[in-house]
């Protein structure tokens, strides 16, 4: 059974910054792309950065150049640093990836960001 735990979210000033690492188990990890998604009440979930099996990275506009994507195949974690943290990245984050083809998430973290 895949399961994806997130945990480090929180609450932090606008300009700071905050790290959020996912566990999996139950998956040949280093061979699946990993996904950062968030979501804000009312609004569709969105896709926030990507890592493939590689190493290879993907950012939304929104989010370059102040968030990074990594993973730690030995461990089987996903992290992704959020660095000028901004009111508007506050969300629920999650962590995704599609194993088996089936969607694959975990329950959250939230992010609070105050201005």
């Amino acid at each position: 059974q895949v399961h994806l735990v997130e945990s480090g979210g929180g609450l932090a000033q606008a300009g700071g910054s905050l790290r959020l690492s996912c566990a999996a188990s139950g998956i040949n990890f280093k061979i699946y792309t990993m996904n950062w998604h968030r979501q804000v009440p009312g609004k569709q979930r969105e896709v926030v950065a990507t890592i493939d099996s590689r190493g290879n990275t993907n950012y939304t506009d929104v989010v370059a150049g102040r968030f990074t994507i990594s993973r730690d195949n030995a461990w089987n974690r996903l992290y992704l640093q959020m660095n000028n943290l901004k009111p508007e990245d506050t969300a629920v984050y999650y962590c995704h990836t599609k194993a088996w083809g089936s969607d694959r998430w975990g329950r959250g973290t939230q992010v609070t960001v105050s201005s």
